[in-house]
């Protein structure tokens, strides 16, 4: 039982890692979003959401693969969406040894549940898990509308319209959510002057570049 406790208080304190691990999101305020909060948000929008979905879920399973998606972050760092070069090609590699290294060091049945959490949400396969995908994108660009403009890069624009999408569509209450969360992104470029119809042309268009 000594070894137990140690290991699992070993791991909080790895995770406590994730609490000032900066995401490339913006607070309201001017502060950087930590990995932390963005988890905490997705649990909140979950409790929010899950009701309203046309397909229903296991909401405590989803909740479950929300806490655990990021823990590898703590280790490896987090990696912006549309970062490019070693650090990005080199993240899922990371991120597998990160979740390996967690299940070992804590007890079978707890560290193989983790495990099996994460690649849930990896594999994104389960209703459950496409819900917390879905949510995982819709935190991110609800984030963005919050934040002050100018801490928006152009490429982010696009994301706009090209990044949540496929993420909702298997759910019409989620793709409604979605719309509702994309109205506001194009409501703020509109408002600081940006040609969204020009953002959403070259946005759709690489999206289906993507698709070929």
């Amino acid at each position: 039982m000594t070894s137990t406790i140690f290991n699992i208080l070993e791991v909080l304190k790895l995770a406590e890692r994730l609490k000032f691990e900066m995401r490339h999101s913006w607070l309201s305020n001017g502060r950087q979003e930590s990995v932390a909060e963005h988890t905490w948000q997705m649990s909140l929008m979950a409790l929010l959401l899950h009701r309203h979905l046309e397909h229903p879920v296991n909401l405590e399973r989803s909740l479950k693969m929300i806490i655990v998606h990021d823990l590898v972050e703590a280790e490896v760092g987090d990696v912006p969406f549309f970062e490019t070069g070693p650090r990005k090609a080199a993240k899922a590699e990371r991120e597998r040894q990160a979740i390996e290294n967690l299940r070992s060091q804590l007890s079978n049945e707890t560290g193989e549940e983790i495990y099996q959490l994460w690649y849930e949400f990896e594999e994104v396969a389960t209703p459950e898990a496409k819900f917390a995908k879905a949510i995982d994108n819709l935190e991110v660009q609800l984030q963005h509308n919050l934040a002050d403009f100018g801490t928006w890069e152009e490429i982010e624009y696009d994301l706009v319209y090209n990044k949540m999408d496929k993420h909702c569509q298997h759910d019409g209450f989620l793709q409604m959510f979605c719309d509702a969360i994309k109205a506001g992104g194009e409501a703020k470029m509109i408002e600081h002057g940006v040609d969204v119809n020009a953002v959403k042309q070259r946005a759709l268009a690489k999206g289906h570049k993507r698709q070929l």
